[in-house]
């Protein structure tokens, strides 16, 4: 079985060349002594220079892109990572999420459809659909004999003032149903069992514009007035309305998982994730967008698993390597105006002012809040003693350190319950240490490690571009 799985999950890099014979679609370039069709260029190239792309690239730009890419993954590949078997998992689990709608017809949508029509008038009975409005006066069902009464007199003048010729859509404004009564009252269209049994005794019986008397339902009292009525529509008229109203609710998955637990089941010896392989082939053979989409997120996952290793990750993990970074660099790294790194704190007790800065005061920086929740904070049953905020501020970023530290005058705004404000810490015209500029340091440092991978990467592999296959992209 996991040999028929590689054999899928590689079908684009095993494809790709075959397609790659034809005149209709010339190999444009080699990397790694693996022949890429123009198909396959064409396809990552106007993906990734499509309308609202910010960047966008020439084909001569992004020649070297796209090489540096195919060689990642293929230094992925040569690393064993498509064996994995979390790459495995992931990676199926989005190429079936793509094949499952191929198993979907809009015929099947459409039984669907009727079904539920179907039971829509099975349900109705022959009965109409009713679109009634209530005046609702809630009444629990554990309420006093004196409430019951109060109720059912308040119910009653309802109804009394209604026959002595007051306006429904006034009364409902005394309705305890605050949603219907914003609509006039309106319930929407309804059936038999949408409502309680006593709602709809007391709703069916009335014409257009008739209103019922007092109806006591396990919910309170109601007053109702049928504005419509009406029988089902044929299906054809409601189809439309039905169609989309089950797709929003994700038919097309239901149906789809459906059809292959069937075909699992009448298949003797093939697994679902085998039936799904040999309709991974059959697409991709039939269709080049499905299967360079396949691969594009095969490839993707590849990608990105790799370069967490050589890049990103690596550099967001070694301290030693930012740090020696930052002072390598120190220069470089500038503000354009005074921070202040610290904390803003507010705290319940007067004293405790002076002892959070003392809490924290021989300590580094990085370790300052965890110190001050356990000194301060720890104990919840006690309630919370100080409220603190920590990190590097700029003007603006803070009143009460903008008021204290920067001396602007700046309304600051009081903490309920921590009357007491200050801040501790230190301004600073430049960064000390890596931490105070995290980011930017990452991120150079990053981007010097991928420079220095695309150079190994360059290195192990070899490529070559047909310049006159590469002139015929988006153009033959």
């Amino acid at each position: 079985m996991k040999t028929t799985f590689l054999a899928a999950a590689l079908l684009c890099s095993m494809a790709a060349p075959v397609a790659a014979q034809t005149a209709a679609d010339p190999v444009i370039m080699t990397i790694a002594g693996k022949p890429v069709p123009r198909s396959e260029f064409e396809y990552s190239f106007n993906k990734n220079n499509a309308d609202g792309v910010i960047d966008k690239k020439t084909v001569e730009e992004y020649v070297p892109l796209f090489v540096n890419y195919k060689m990642k993954v293929q230094a992925a590949l040569d690393e064993h990572m498509d064996t994995l078997s979390s790459f495995l998992q992931e990676f199926r689990q989005y190429r079936d999420e793509q094949l499952r709608p191929s198993y979907v017809t809009d015929g099947d949508v459409e039984r669907e459809a009727r079904k539920v029509y179907e039971q829509e008038k099975s349900r109705l009975g022959g009965k109409d659909l009713v679109r009634p409005a209530h005046i609702f006066l809630q009444l629990r069902q554990d309420a006093t004999q004196q409430a019951q009464d109060a109720a059912r007199q308040r119910i009653d003048s309802i109804r009394e003032a209604l026959r002595q010729g007051a306006d429904f859509a006034e009364m409902v404004k005394l309705s305890d149903d605050k949603r219907s009564a914003a609509r006039g009252g309106e319930l929407g269209w309804v059936g038999p069992g949408s409502l309680y049994k006593e709602m709809e005794d007391g709703i069916y019986p009335l014409s257009v514009g008739q209103v019922s008397e007092p109806v006591l339902s396990p919910a309170g009292w109601h007053i109702f007035k049928m504005l419509e009525r009406k029988q089902l529509e044929p299906f054809e008229q409601l189809k439309d309305n039905i169609v989309k109203a089950i797709e929003r609710q994700g038919v097309r998955d239901y149906i789809a998982r459906q059809k292959i637990d069937s075909l699992v089941k009448a298949t003797e010896g093939m697994t679902q994730a085998q039936l799904m392989d040999q309709r991974a082939e059959e697409l991709s053979a039939q269709d080049d967008d499905m299967r360079y989409l396949i691969q594009e997120y095969h490839d993707g996952l590849l990608f990105y698993e790799i370069s967490n290793r050589e890049v990103w990750d690596k550099a967001q993990k070694d301290t030693v390597g930012l740090e020696q970074w930052f002072k390598k660099h120190r220069k470089q790294y500038k503000w354009d105006e005074p921070r202040f790194k610290g904390i803003a704190y507010h705290t319940r007790e007067a004293a405790d002012v002076e002892a959070v800065k003392q809490c924290v005061k021989k300590l580094p920086f990085k370790e300052w809040g965890e110190r001050l929740r356990l000194t301060f904070n720890a104990d919840t049953t006690q309630g919370i003693r100080i409220r603190v905020e920590k990190g590097i501020f700029r003007q603006g970023d803070n009143a009460l350190v903008d008021s204290i530290v920067f001396k602007k005058d700046t309304l600051t705004k009081a903490v309920k319950n921590y009357p007491y404000d200050d801040v501790y810490g230190k301004k600073l015209k430049k960064p000390e240490e890596w931490t105070d500029v995290s980011g930017q340091v990452v991120s150079d440092l990053q981007e010097e490690l991928e420079r220095q991978w695309v150079a190994r990467l360059r290195e192990r592999y070899t490529y070559t571009v047909d310049k006159q296959v590469l002139g015929t992209v988006n153009k033959h």
